[in-house]
């Protein structure tokens, strides 16, 4: 008769704890993993065709203008500083006329898409890229933007769309956290946020402004005791939270910090290595750029080749694109890494042959107005607007819905958030409908009662 143990208590049966979890991979080879723990993967929905495994968010916080990269409109020219009495162009600021964008679009790519001068690097490589120009969403604040974007929700207690897809689908690899977030500092809020989902399901957040791992990781292995020293302190801490649920019964919150416990200790032998990017050829560095969002790019990459579900990459500064105004000076400024690095990261995924199984997202929380602010900025537009998503699954080379004549509400196949966090679940796999989590007396999930997919877009 065979026994099967569960990792748990295969790890307290020996006496071990967290001190032996390094030896975890080999024991689940010998006696089998307890089913379903192995990867905490918890959807049980019908399987879809899954056409993705990975994730990497490009986050433009701010709100990017999208008229002035990937939506171009003659008629800003045609009415500049005008604002005709029969189209409703109220914001939440008072704002002045129409207001061309001033830079050249040309044609790239087999769908002729037409892109910004700014961005002549990813118009290299629009082929790759679905461009949705018929994003619409449901507040024009950051704040609750930013939570909707991330969360679906304007709600605190609502987790992130990184925390769905790790609960949903699990981890590739033991030895890294399943969702991380990389920055110009240690990233918080909703982009990272587990909400009601169990601890474990957090997003890690790393500051990526100096590329040396040591800094990036700090702390992450103990200088002043050998390894076996500190096993014996990880095992002391794991039986005194041990002794604590035994005593006040299951406790999740506990049980996710013993799990991130277990994860950190893993780390120690996979992350500094996977995180020094020094490690790659100098022309591949090159490529993505010398900057903190270039790192970001470039270690999101290395992140999912070894198996990290998702990833978060938010281009450093704050709320950097929200250019209430100077836009021109400010996007030529800030443009070019940006666009390097993005162009880059989808270059280098489809060299490596990992592009058809990662989906790209690049975008903010909402989009910019076409009547001008302050004379030389736009007010945020969250009635309109454009993101794009690259590989995955997704057709590429194909500019998607449209907004109204002056760019400034989605008109034709329009997308909202939650139809475009459906669609990026199903790439995945997963019918949103069926990715749920019990909380508050009901079943809840990311889309909530909203979102269907965007098959059109679907290769």
């Amino acid at each position: 008769m065979s026994i099967r143990l569960s990792r748990r208590h295969m790890i307290e049966s020996i006496g071990g704890g967290l001190g032996a979890v390094g030896l975890a991979g080999l024991w689940s080879d010998v006696f089998g993993a307890e089913p379903g723990a192995a990867n905490l993967a918890h959807y049980a929905g019908p399987k879809l065709p899954a056409k993705a495994k990975h994730v990497i968010m490009l986050y433009l916080n701010g709100g990017p203008s999208q008229l002035d990269m990937f939506d171009p409109k003659p008629a800003l020219f045609k009415y500049a500083g005008q604002r005709p009495n029969a189209v409703d162009l109220r914001t939440e600021r008072t704002t002045g006329g129409l207001m061309p964008s001033p830079f050249e679009f040309k044609r790239y790519g087999r769908g002729g898409i037409e892109v910004s001068e700014l961005l002549p690097q990813l118009a290299s490589v629009i082929d790759e890229i679905t461009v949705i120009r018929s994003m619409y969403t449901f507040n024009p604040t950051h704040t609750p933007g930013r939570a909707i974007l991330h969360t679906g929700s304007v709600l605190a207690t609502r987790p992130s769309i990184g925390s769905w897809v790790t609960y949903g689908l699990g981890t590739e690899n033991q030895n890294l956290p399943s969702f991380v977030a990389l920055g110009s500092a240690p990233p918080g809020g909703p982009q990272t946020r587990a909400g009601f989902l169990p601890a474990e399901f957090q997003g890690v957040g790393f500051g990526v402004a100096d590329p040396d791992p040591e800094r990036i990781i700090p702390n992450l292995r103990n200088k002043l005791i050998d390894p076996a020293s500190q096993r014996i302190d990880m095992d002391a801490l794991l039986a005194l939270n041990q002794a604590q649920e035994k005593s006040f019964g299951h406790d999740q919150f506990l049980e996710g910090r013993i799990k991130s416990m277990e994860t950190a200790y893993r780390m120690q032998f996979e992350a500094l290595d996977l995180f020094d990017i020094r490690k790659e050829p100098q022309n591949i560095r090159d490529e993505y750029g010398p900057t903190a969002f270039g790192t970001g790019c470039l270690l999101a990459r290395r992140l999912v080749e070894a198996g990290v579900r998702y990833v978060n990459v938010e281009y450093p500064g704050g709320q950097a694109w929200d250019d209430h105004s100077n836009l021109n000076n400010n996007l030529r400024k800030r443009c070019p890494d940006m666009d390097q690095a993005a162009a880059a990261l989808i270059r280098d995924l489809k060299r490596r042959g990992k592009l058809d199984e990662t989906i790209v997202v690049w975008g903010g929380e909402f989009g910019r107005t076409p009547v001008s602010e302050s004379g030389s900025g736009r007010d945020h537009n969250p009635y309109g607007y454009t993101m794009f998503v690259a590989g995955g699954g997704f057709k590429g080379g194909m500019a998607y819905g449209a907004t109204d004549e002056f760019g400034f509400k989605a008109e034709q196949n329009r997308v909202s958030v939650h139809d475009l966090h459906a669609t990026l679940l199903g790439q995945l796999g997963m019918d949103h409908t069926k990715l749920t989590y019990r909380y508050a007396g009901r079943d809840f999930r990311l889309t909530d009662v909203h979102g269907e997919i965007v098959r059109d877009i679907l290769a």
